[in-house]
């Protein structure tokens, strides 16, 4: 089974926390702050304004950040994804 985003919407894979901090900390289960980092699992076909095709910016395999309080998540065969608007997704990671 597999997921196909609508219109402008976007799925995500979130990135693993980091585990210890840059000055070697182990940081806890409770502590470790979901990261706002993502690889793009699958994209829409992109919105529809004023009867034309808006093209999607990002593409599958991309590294991205999105808005801390963005999408759905969802879970579909033990793996966790987020579903997001296009506009939620602030930049490309290169």
């Amino acid at each position: 089974m597999s997921l196909r985003p609508l219109g402008d919407r976007v799925v995500l894979k979130q990135l693993e926390a980091e585990e210890t901090t840059k000055g070697g900390i182990i940081l806890t289960t409770q502590s470790k702050e979901k990261p706002q980092e993502a690889e793009v699992i699958a994209v829409g076909p992109g919105a529809v304004v004023d009867g034309k095709l808006v093209p999607m910016e990002v593409k599958v395999g991309e590294k991205v950040i999105y808005s801390k309080y963005a999408g759905t998540e969802v879970k579909l065969d033990e793996e966790e994804y987020i579903v997001v608007k296009q506009g939620d997704i602030l930049a490309v990671v290169e």
